[in-house]
């Protein structure tokens, strides 16, 4: 999500300025999200796997597709169990 703030948007990204290739041809991709308590960390997912999408990042012949997100996280801040 830095990546699109300093170029003014998602559209002013390619797919090589995000994915970065590692040992054993593995592709990795971190979203990010915004500031804590601001905003909603859910749309940056939404957001970073459309983007994904309309780039062609799931054209390679990928064996494996994995997505690690914040699952405690709701819009504008963290969430309370409920007792």
């Amino acid at each position: 999500m830095h990546l699109a703030a300093e170029a003014g948007s998602v559209e002013d990204l390619e797919l090589e300025d995000v994915l970065k290739v590692g040992y054993g041809d593995v592709k990795c991709v971190e979203s990010g999200g915004p500031e804590p308590g601001v905003g909603c960390a859910g749309r940056g997912v939404i957001t970073a796997i459309n983007f994904l999408e309309e780039e062609g990042a799931y054209e390679d012949d990928l064996d494996f597709v994995f997505y690690d997100v914040l699952g405690d996280v709701v819009c504008g801040g963290f969430a309370m169990p409920i007792r």
